[in-house]
């Protein structure tokens, strides 16, 4: 059986690297929910292959806010046909390349910003050289304060897969069935719904915790091979 592993950040590093960006076109607003009463936006997961260039609504998307629940679907229909087919549009998501300023060093895969994983162009074509599956990296308009830097392509890695109900509480309430809210924490000790994981990537998010990256034993093993340092990875077990 294929064995899985939890992508984190490492708690130290020798890296400095810090950034001050958002994606270009902004996003999907939070949005106020008739049914169970909450304002939220949980969208961890950006897309930054989309351009809403000739999309003529596409100043409503500009100003982050919440947005009664009809509106929110109104403003999410203009895009999903411009996202990858059956990808997840929750509140908050965002669009287009990483605009702004990097500072410092940067790891070959930097994770410490979980809505915008980056990675060096030379260390994606390596782990794709490797046989690692499903990366798609797109460049950034990143603005670097010092002369020597790598070049940064932000990953799109998309939800899959979700946890098993043995790892959650018992007393967890169901998912609001106007807008899908979910509310509750990422376990200590997560285990993975077996049937639900995706074939066709070694890298994803958790369809129900965004920020969580789960990359796959092949992924994991590419990197070590490689030697990208700073990735920290815990085995999760599956079910």
């Amino acid at each position: 059986m294929m064995r899985f592993y939890e992508l984190r950040a490492p708690r130290e590093s020798k890296y400095t690297g810090t950034l001050s960006a958002r994606h270009k076109w902004g996003g999907l607003p939070g949005l106020r929910c008739p049914e169970c009463g909450a304002t939220w936006a949980g969208g961890m997961t950006a897309y930054p292959g989309v351009d809403l260039s000739t999309l003529p609504e596409r100043g409503e998307y500009e100003k982050p806010r919440a947005e009664p629940f009809d509106e929110f679907v109104r403003l999410r229909e203009w895009v999903r046909p411009l996202v990858p087919a059956g990808a997840p549009l929750l509140p908050g998501t965002t669009f287009g390349p990483l605009v702004g300023t990097a500072t410092g060093t940067f790891s070959p895969l930097f994770f410490y910003y979980f809505e915008m994983p980056l990675v060096h162009r030379e260390a994606l074509e390596r782990l794709q050289v490797e046989g690692v599956r499903g990366l798609s990296g797109f460049r950034t308009e990143l603005r670097f304060r010092q002369k020597n830097h790598p070049e940064l392509l932000e990953l799109e890695v998309l939800p899959h897969g979700r946890l098993h109900p043995a790892c959650t509480p018992p007393e967890r309430p169901p998912p609001c069935p106007r807008c899908g809210r979910d509310a509750f924490r990422f376990p200590e000790d997560p285990i993975l719904d077996a049937s639900s994981l995706p074939a066709h990537t070694d890298l994803f998010r958790l369809s129900d915790f965004e920020t969580i990256f789960i990359a796959t034993e092949p992924f994991v093993e590419a990197v070590r091979h490689l030697g990208l340092d700073e990735a920290d990875f815990r085995e999760v077990p599956v079910r």
